[in-house]
């Protein structure tokens, strides 16, 4: 999957997010129905699942786990930091190589 296709999915998964907090689906008492809140159940949705951010409390009914969603967020935010590191350094070796 290249960058843009990554890119294109983490939006759709903020719009997912968004529109389960404007339910305010954020309890299992609170569920809703992809369905009833114009999400569609795609690759973003299934992924959201697969980290536990999307939890089903009755078959077919979601609700929004924050604390999944935030430490998501912040594993994401950790391997683009390494990911920048990573090449900061590359480049630096390149550099001083060509001196």
């Amino acid at each position: 999957m290249g960058a843009s296709a990554i890119a294109a999915v983490i939006a759709k998964q903020k719009h997912i997010v968004d529109a389960f907090r404007r339910a305010g689906a954020t309890t299992a008492s609170s569920a809703v129905t992809p369905a009833s809140i114009d999400v569609s159940e795609g690759l973003a949705f299934r992924k959201l699942r697969q980290h536990a951010v999307l939890r089903e409390a009755t078959p077919s009914a979601f609700y929004l786990d924050e604390p999944s969603w935030r430490a998501l967020q912040s594993l994401r935010r950790r391997l683009a930091l390494a990911a920048f590191l990573i090449l900061l350094v590359v480049a630096i070796v390149a550099v001083l190589r060509t001196r």
